[in-house]
């Protein structure tokens, strides 16, 4: 067995909302999964330094558009995943993979959205690009589809669908909801597109009416991807139904409030989730996820502990994924990370607090070290990590 202690550490979070924040603590790592927090171990195979720096959960990205690898035909951009990953990334679910050139949204049938998902699954989902988890084979939700296609799409390890181009005249045969059955009987997770258009004009404009009939696990930007539904559309969601909701990059900034605002007065904010909705017209956004929690400590009000947790373990749990929590048995995907030169803040929950970019050090997958010394995507942190 392989073991590694992370010392020094001056504030560790989480990623569980109403856990605890630790305070001058350390990790045990053994063969990727964290063993202890806050205890020693004897003869450790290797020692990391936080050096009096932060620790969080990995960031989980739950609004992401894959196509092949770490190519994206949406802004021909390659590398995209390394950046995420040195941006903090270190899980991202696929919300359909839209951008494969040549794809007709709307001439799309069960068969063709079934393999491009399955195709997914075993090419870009299997080789963890960067090493980041990419959960891709998202299928693309069509009208005509089987039970047999829910079969094919579980057997072979799709764990995600999603409602965005599918035709609402079919709302009333209620096959929406039979998808919706088929899906939850198989443990695929369902999310679905809100408020107005995509960048691709063939997506269908959602609001509560249509979130309301289909009843999704997960709202997809509910404040905006790029544009939201009306501000009293978004209260009545989060008020009557029980989905989680995503606030992605691409936000309304001020939708993003309103949703805040509702999801704080119902004591809800463990529905909130977050993403990038990237790549696509927002652009390729490496530190995405940082300003998504930035914006939410520091404009929004939100505790920066919760709003930590809603960009990892809030995020994984609505995804059915076991990341993105520091607890004993869990996967050891953290950051290490903390004030950059020039910041008044003391430690990570205080960058976010006042709505400063933190800097990472170091970035590690399954008790991996990816990225260890400074992050490519961020500068470095006042304090530095040592590796022995």
């Amino acid at each position: 067995m392989a073991t590694t202690l992370i010392t020094d550490i001056a504030t560790l979070v989480t990623g569980e909302i109403g856990a605890p924040v630790h305070r001058d603590t350390q990790v045990v790592i053994t063969d990727g999964v964290v063993t202890a927090i806050g205890d020693d171990v004897a003869a450790p195979d290797h020692v990391i330094s936080a050096g009096g720096l932060s620790v969080i959960p990995g960031l989980v990205d739950g609004h992401v558009h894959p196509t092949f690898g770490e190519w994206t035909p949406a802004q021909n951009s390659i590398g995209w995943v390394r950046n995420y990953l040195h941006g903090g990334t270190t899980t991202m679910v696929s919300a359909g993979e839209l951008h494969v050139p040549g794809l007709a949204f709307d001439d799309l049938t069960p068969e063709l959205v079934t393999s491009l998902a399955v195709t997914s699954r075993h090419t870009t989902g299997r080789v963890r690009p960067s090493g980041v988890k990419a959960h891709c084979g998202t299928v693309l939700l069509t009208p005509g589809m089987s039970e047999s296609h829910f079969d094919r799409l579980i057997e072979e390890g799709c764990q995600h669908a999603k409602f965005i181009f599918y035709d609402w005249n079919h709302l009333p045969s209620g096959e929406p909801e039979q998808y919706v059955e088929w899906a939850r009987e198989r443990g695929i997770t369902v999310k679905m597109h809100s408020g107005g258009v995509s960048r691709s004009g063939s997506s269908r404009v959602a609001g509560y009416d249509l979130v309301s009939a289909v009843g999704p696990d997960v709202v997809a930007h509910i404040s905006g991807g790029p544009i939201p539904m009306p501000d009293d559309e978004i209260r009545q969601t989060i008020d009557e139904l029980p989905s989680a909701v995503e606030v992605c990059s691409s936000m309304n900034y001020r939708a993003t409030k309103v949703t805040v605002d509702r999801l704080t007065e119902r004591d809800e904010l463990h529905r909130l989730t977050l993403g990038t909705d990237t790549p696509g017209g927002t652009g390729v956004i490496p530190r995405g996820m940082l300003r998504n929690l930035g914006y939410l400590a520091s404009v929004c009000g939100v505790d920066p502990a919760v709003a930590v947790a809603a960009a990892t373990g809030s995020t994984a749990r609505a995804h059915g994924l076991d990341v993105g929590v520091l607890d004993v048995g869990r996967p050891a995907d953290l950051l290490i990370l903390g004030p950059i030169t020039g910041s008044l803040a003391e430690d990570v929950l205080d960058c976010f607090a006042l709505g400063d970019l933190p800097g990472i050090a170091a970035v590690l997958v399954d008790g991996e070290p990816l990225v260890l010394g400074r992050s490519e995507q961020t500068p470095p942190p006042t304090k530095k990590v040592t590796w022995r």
